[in-house]
Parts: C-alpha cells; sequence; structure tokens
C-alpha cells in the first residue's frame, strides 16, 4: 500500500496539523470505548508535536501513552525518552494521561523486556494511534539495521510484544515494540523534519532489503497506509 504524504511549509505548522489529527482520533476512541492509547517516538523532531497536543481539550485520564521505543537508561537520564515526553507531553492538560513507560530497573535489558511487556498488557490491542520517527540510516522504533534482535521484531507473527534490541549504532541497549504490535494500529503515522530524512524516505520506498532499512518494513507491511508528515 502506497503511504500518503502530508507535506507542510514548517515543523510548527506540521506539529499543529498532527496534534488536531492525533487529538481527534483520541477523542473519538475515548467516546467509542472510553478509552484510548497512544504510542509516541523519542528524539528531538516531535518536541513541537508534543507540546502542541499536550493543550488539546480532550479526556487525558482516558488516555493511556507509552513510547514505541526506549534507550535502556533511568528515567531521569538526559537520553531518556521518557524524560523528553514528560516534560513536553504529559504538561497541562495532558498531565492527567496514564503513562506507561518501556524502561524498567532491571540487571538486563532482556529482563526490562519482560517487565514492559507485563506492564503493556494494561493496553488493549490495537494501538489507537502510533507515532514513529525515522533515522538517517532508516531506522524506526529501535528496529536498527542488523540489530541484535530485528529479525524477530520485524516478524508479523512474533509472540514478543517488547523486546531488547543491541546494535552499532544505538549507542545504548534499547528497548522496542515489536513491529505487529505497533503496525496494526488505527493511525499509523511516520513524522520526519529535514530535507535530508525525505531524501532517506525515497531510497526506503525504492527498496524492498528491510535488514538494510527497518523503515522499510514498515512502509511496505502495515496493515494499512501510513500516513507520512513532513516539514522542510
Amino acid at each position: 500500500m502506497e503511504p500518503n504524504l502530508h507535506e507542510f511549509s514548517d515543523g510548527t505548522v506540521l506539529a499543529e496539523k498532527l496534534a488536531d489529527q492525533v487529538a481527534h482520533r483520541l477523542a473519538a476512541a475515548v467516546e467509542a470505548r472510553g478509552e484510548a492509547s497512544l504510542a509516541v517516538s523519542g528524539g528531538s523532531t516531535p518536541k513541537r508535536f508534543f507540546q502542541a497536543l499536550a493543550n488539546r481539550d480532550i479526556d487525558w485520564a482516558k488516555v493511556t501513552v507509552t513510547l514505541v521505543d526506549e534507550r535502556f537508561v533511568p528515567a531521569d537520564h538526559p537520553r531518556s525518552n521518557h524524560l523528553l515526553v514528560r516534560e513536553n507531553l504529559l504538561q497541562g492538560k495532558a498531565a492527567a494521561a496514564h503513562f506507561i513507560p518501556l524502561y524498567h530497573d532491571r540487571p538486563s535489558v532482556e529482563e526490562a523486556a519482560q517487565a514492559a511487556t507485563a506492564a503493556a498488557r494494561a493496553i488493549s490491542p490495537p494501538f489507537d494511534v502510533v507515532i514513529l520517527g525515522m533515522g538517517g540510516d532508516g531506522h524506526t522504533a529501535s528496529f536498527f539495521p542488523h540489530g541484535s534482535t530485528l529479525n524477530e521484531a520485524l516478524d508479523a507473527a512474533g509472540p514478543r510484544t517488547v523486546l531488547p534490541m543491541e546494535a552499532d549504532g544505538a549507542e545504548e541497549p534499547r528497548l522496542t515494540f515489536s513491529f505487529s504490535s505497533l503496525t496494526d494500529a488505527g493511525m499509523l503515522v511516520l513524522h520526519i523534519e529535514g530535507q535530508s530524512k525525505k531524501d532517506v524516505l525515497a531510497k526506503a520506498q525504492e527498496g524492498t532489503n528491510e535488514t538494510e532499512m527497518p523503515i522499510r518494513a514498515v512502509l511496505h507491511r502495515a496493515s494499512s497506509p501510513v500516513d507520512i508528515y513532513w516539514a522542510p
């Protein structure tokens, strides 16, 4: 399925438009089921989107927020995605949301992944909204090229919900939701900014080798078309 490309004049406009769409989806889920779920990416790109979404007037107490992936570092570590979300999204109205972290203080990343899987059982699948990012090497979530558990993570029939991941480009060990856990979301978004990321995306769309560029798995095998939000 071909993705849907939404282009905006700058990152601020993108953040506001994406926040509008996500808030609409979450509010509709709350209206229909009494609850909603949102999984978001880390890194610097989503900060403006987080801040815009935090101000949207929805019933945040009925929304569960988690991360698509996390570094195996404590929640107060400067590189923690938990810290990023806490400081930029779980503020104002959105402070009422229930947050489920992926990081757990365990002796190993494997044991932390097991704890995260147990915690994630509080979320009724599928996610209502998943927001992915993409690295310059074509990774998304923590699906890194040639990562230690990449084949298992990208297996649509794989049994695990959260997996450990180690890779040369990752710096720290990672925790990541599996491909199947993320890509059946009601709304699946790839949020990227800058011409270089658009060039990486074009390269990914041209090929099929998922080990080389794991974002290809999402673009080609997600259960519904991916909404790409891009700004220069």
